[in-house]
């Protein structure tokens, strides 16, 4: 008889339903994984099937205010999709973003202590012991094998736990949040995984521009937020860096002599050469050679201090790695199809698509520098690695299902 599956987080505060077919329970009381009958069930859970394949797995990592949300939006705009606006209807203040392809997960609704618990305790949300990383693991083993869950809420407005939301699995699964390579059960379960490094400077100039500017807090209680939560970000945050498919480094300008606007950034995209399956690093002109290119002239306009591109092999963490690096910002984005013609490896469909997908999300934070051009070239290089797994492939070779990679 045709199984269904249905994974519940009982351990969360609220009082949880049971439909009435009859079900085995495995795991502990806290982590409960019912088997039913495919029988007719009530409410809104309804029948699911456990033959449905499981989704490609993309772990996204960085502190708060790092830029993830406009990551994701750069991701799912390259897989196409609206997001469904129904969804959200369960409850208000979800946290998740569906679309027809994609569903992201914040990993902050696995905390598992709520905002008031935290604080008597004195711990942070950055702290493994405010996390529940058994039901997180088990969760996404589930959709990763095909069946439906019902996740908690982490209800940012309240601080409290709502009760959870029924998740059924997606195309790709993108886990974006504090911790999603901090478990190496979860860290297992991964496909390709990112992690955005953002270097203090600019980190705190972007924390008092979105605080601040947008959420009325003062200069000193930013000063005092990140300073709270630094020794947690050194200890459990900043050493999954390590294990990242893909490290995209936001450092100050070089370009500019004693920078204290931390307006013009130095981007630094650093890629596995090997252990990552489907997935070939992206360089500029000839795999392997150490390249600085400034491109500013005839075919691309540049205001000052203008642009520089480097490009080479280097060591990370004792991981060989390609490291593709742009300093400067870019006048005009239609002019980005330049440099986009001299990059290899960059599984696009067709010549021009970076560019294309720039300038179709033109008003996207960072559309100007490194961190929007290289967020782009993740984000195709995610499909790719999509179109492999679904075609059943095997290892990549760095191009796409019907892709066209710019090559020199």
């Amino acid at each position: 008889m045709p199984i269904s599956m249905v994974f519940r987080a009982n351990s969360i505060n609220h009082t949880p339903f049971f439909p009435n077919p009859t079900k085995t329970h495995f795991l502990s009381p806290q982590n409960l994984l019912h088997f039913y009958k495919k029988t007719p069930l009530k409410n809104h859970i309804g029948e699911f099937s456990c033959s449905s394949p499981g989704p490609v797995v993309v772990g996204l990592a960085a502190d708060s205010g790092c830029g993830k949300t406009t990551f994701m939006k750069r991701l799912t705009s390259v897989f196409g999709g609206a997001p469904k606006a129904d969804h959200n209807h369960q409850n208000p203040d979800s946290n998740t973003l569906i679309t027809d392809t994609t569903t992201v997960i914040c990993l902050d609704d696995y905390h598992l202590l709520d905002r008031k618990e935290r604080k008597e305790k004195g711990v942070t949300a950055l702290h493994p012991r405010a996390n529940n990383f058994d039901l997180m693991f088990e969760q996404i083993k589930a959709l990763k094998h095909g069946f439906p869950i019902e996740k908690p809420i982490y209800n940012h407005a309240t601080g409290l736990l709502d009760p959870p939301e029924l998740i059924h699995p997606p195309k790709i699964l993108v886990l974006e949040g504090l911790h999603p390579l901090y478990d190496s059960r979860v860290r297992d379960l991964l496909d390709f995984s990112i992690y955005l490094d953002i270097s203090n400077e600019v980190k705190f100039s972007w924390k008092i521009q979105r605080d601040m500017a947008e959420r009325g807090h003062s200069l000193e209680s930013v000063r005092a937020s990140i300073q709270a939560r630094k020794s947690d970000f050194d200890a459990y945050i900043e050493p999954q860096k390590q294990y990242a498919s893909v490290v995209m480094e936001v450092l100050p300008t070089q370009l500019i002599p004693d920078d204290t606007e931390r307006k013009v950034l130095r981007v630094r995209l650093i890629m596995k050469e090997s252990g990552v399956k489907n997935f070939q690093p992206i360089y500029i002109f000839d795999e392997g050679s150490t390249v600085s290119w400034v491109p500013c002239g005839r075919k691309l306009t540049c205001s000052y201090p203008g642009i520089k591109f480097f490009c080479g092999p280097e060591a990370f963490f004792e991981n060989e790695v390609t490291v593709l690096e742009m300093d400067g910002e870019f006048d005009k984005l239609e002019e980005l199809v330049y440099v986009e013609g001299h990059l290899c490896n960059v599984s696009t469909k067709f010549y021009g698509e970076v560019t294309q997908q720039m300038l179709k999300n033109c008003d996207f934070e960072g559309s100007n520098n490194g961190t929007g051009f290289f967020q782009t070239l993740i984000a195709l290089k995610i499909r790719d690695l999509y179109e492999q797994v679904a075609m059943g492939n095997g290892v990549g070779d760095g191009v796409g299902v019907g892709s066209l990679a710019s090559t020199k």
